[in-house]
């Protein structure tokens, strides 16, 4: 039997008017310690954005996101944050922010591959 490992996460939100506190889920961002794991998936539906009066310009949206990516995947072109170890790069993703694009609280969860579990949260939690 293959071994289950801790994992955290968090759910990546976009909240266009921060003073009313409504918010639509377009990504997820997950850390696992024993696979040296962290990744994020996002996907933004202008639908929903829509719908919520936003008048956010998509593109700044995805460079917002991307920059999520890029700390994920660690390295000088990531800035200074990319330099941190893996930990402290997911902490300081999952810090709580008073800003347009945030994340959720962190949870914890077991799994056995960590690339699968990111994909199977998206699906339930985005998509």
């Amino acid at each position: 039997m293959q071994e289950k490992h801790l994992f955290e996460y968090a759910v990546i939100r976009v909240m266009p008017r921060v003073e009313r506190e409504e918010f639509i889920n377009v990504g997820v961002i997950l850390y696992c310690a024993k696979q040296k794991y962290l990744n994020a998936l996002f996907q933004v539906d202008t639908s929903k954005l829509k719908a919520l009066n936003c008048e956010l310009e998509s593109e700044w949206i995805a460079a917002n996101l991307n920059a999520i990516l890029n700390i994920c995947k660690g390295g000088r072109e990531a800035g200074p944050i990319g330099l941190l170890d893996m930990p402290s790069r997911f902490r300081w993703l999952t810090a709580t922010r008073s800003t347009v694009v945030q994340t959720s609280k962190v949870h914890p969860g077991f799994c056995i591959n960590a690339g699968e579990t990111l994909h199977d949260l998206f699906e339930k939690l985005v998509l």
